[in-house]
């Protein structure tokens, strides 16, 4: 059970002296905010300055997908450990920690002479949103309760989709105004906001010593290898062929430390960052599968379009930013009306409907994009009704990874499904090699199109299989 290390401001008998700051709920929520934001519109912002990244550094399509996958590999590799390490040591702490290395990192990205050095700053962005990320919400739920706890995750929601909207269209408009390294740079005073904001509003709380669980560094250092070496197989194959030693090697290495990542969850049964029990979860284990497949065909997808478009169409980087505007739009205002008529007709039938029409969506890419398309025929078609098929899967995907496992185990369920979906970003990215290498992407466009639609619609036939409506599932 959470415990709140400060007491409110009426519990404290006047006239005694705090060294403490007093806590206030509009400065935890507006600090919260921010922060999590903040790490996760970072990529929309980059995926709009890579061709002026790639022009500065003289990479080729394997570097471009290292400055997104640099990010993404520790985000979804320490992201448990992340909330862990807030149960532990205390949220806030681990929170405003995370601030800094985040803030530190967007500096230091902004100044990169180098590509390595970018790479380097990239993960520590990425260590730094992995600690932010999965504390900010257990910090609202620590500082508010009842009502006014549904109106802040409510708040918290809704920024993130908002600066989700926006953050193409800034991102593009410092590219084109100023340049790439800008994109880093005006992150990291929100940042720094938060940071004092948090400092001042928000009070400290963690896990009892009865509930609190042994840190898993073992679990993390084992799935963060494991993906780095699987990462690198797959973003160099392409180049050097797949029966190379320098591709076998990192390969079959990756393999065998995602055996011994799940070797040593299932040795730490309960204890363990990712308890493989709630994979007993048939609804979960589909849910699961659902997640990954989704997010690998929209992670790929949203890095592609506003490279081809400024590259291959001409697009300023403002301009490719607004072109991406409709599909975080429509899933923000959406998704949470959605989610009531999801409750009425069913989670599975929603599970399945929503990644049909993502499906759709990419059929439509398919069919519609090519060397002589423009932006309204060509792209906002799929683009509209791939949002609308993310809008009505959403909220039902939260709230059925909630209700799929015991309530003791709905922290960690949301937190692997969370895991889930950055890695299979991460993997999309690493696929992406021959589509960004193409010298006209929109010829090849459509076989990523395909690939894209099959995946979607894996993850609904994941959904008719596995998920039922019901309020959990039993799991032992």
């Amino acid at each position: 059970m959470a415990t709140a290390l400060l007491p409110p401001c009426d519990e404290i008998p006047a006239g005694r002296k705090t060294s403490q700051p007093c806590p206030s709920q509009r400065g935890t929520l507006i600090a919260t905010v921010l922060g999590s934001s903040l790490a996760f519109v970072i990529g929309s912002i980059v995926n709009v300055a890579l061709p002026s990244m790639q022009a500065e550094f003289a990479t080729d399509a394997a570097g471009l997908q290292w400055i997104v996958n640099a990010y993404l590999l520790p985000l979804g590799a320490f992201v448990l450990v992340g909330g862990a390490l807030g149960d532990h040591y205390g949220r806030k702490r681990v929170f405003m920690i995370g601030l800094l290395l985040f803030t530190a990192g967007c500096l230091a990205c902004a100044a990169a002479p180098t590509l390595p050095i970018l790479l380097a700053t990239r993960f520590l962005q990425g260590i730094g949103a992995a600690l932010l990320a999965p504390n900010s919400l257990a910090i609202l739920a620590d500082s508010f309760s009842g009502e006014e706890q549904g109106k802040a995750i409510g708040t918290w929601a809704a920024a993130g989709a908002i600066a989700g909207a926006v953050a193409p269209l800034l991102g593009g408009l410092v590219v084109d105004y100023l340049d790439w390294r800008w994109a880093f740079a005006i992150v990291a005073p929100p940042a720094v906001m938060a940071w004092i904001i948090g400092r001042r509003a928000m009070a400290e709380s963690k896990e009892s010593d009865d509930d609190r669980k042994p840190l898993d560094f073992t679990g993390a250092g084992f799935a963060t290898l494991a993906l780095a070496g699987l990462v690198y197989a797959l973003i160099a194959a392409p180049e050097q062929g797949v029966a190379a030693p320098q591709i076998l090697i990192p390969g079959i290495g990756g393999i065998a430390l995602t055996a011994a990542f799940l070797w040593t969850e299932h040795s730490r049964a309960g204890e363990a960052m990712m308890p493989l029990v709630i994979f007993a979860s048939r609804t979960f284990t589909g849910i699961s599968l659902l997640t990954l497949a989704l997010y690998a065909a929209l992670g790929g997808m949203l890095v592609v379009l506003p490279f081809m478009l400024i590259r291959d169409f001409g697009y300023s980087a403002t301009m490719a930013g607004a072109a991406m505007m409709p599909f975080p739009l429509i899933m923000g205002v959406l998704s949470r009306s959605i989610g009531g008529v999801a409750s009425r007709i069913g989670t599975r039938i929603t599970l399945t409907a929503g990644p049909l029409m993502v499906a759709a969506g990419f059929v439509l890419f398919a069919l519609l994009v090519g060397p002589q398309m423009d932006y309204w025929t060509g792209i906002l078609p799929g683009l509209v009704v791939m949002a609308l098929g993310m809008a009505i899967s959403v909220a039902p995907l939260t709230t059925a990874v909630m209700n799929a496992v015991e309530a003791r185990y709905v922290g960690v369920a949301s937190g692997v499904n969370n895991a889930i979906s950055r890695v299979a970003g991460l993997v999309a990215t690493a696929l992406l090699g021959p589509v960004l290498a193409a010298q006209a992407i929109a010829d090849t466009l459509s076989i990523a199109a395909w690939a894209g639609a099959a995946l979607a619609i894996a993850g609904a036939a994941a959904a008719v299989l596995l998920i039922r409506d019901q309020p959990a599932d039993s799991v032992s």
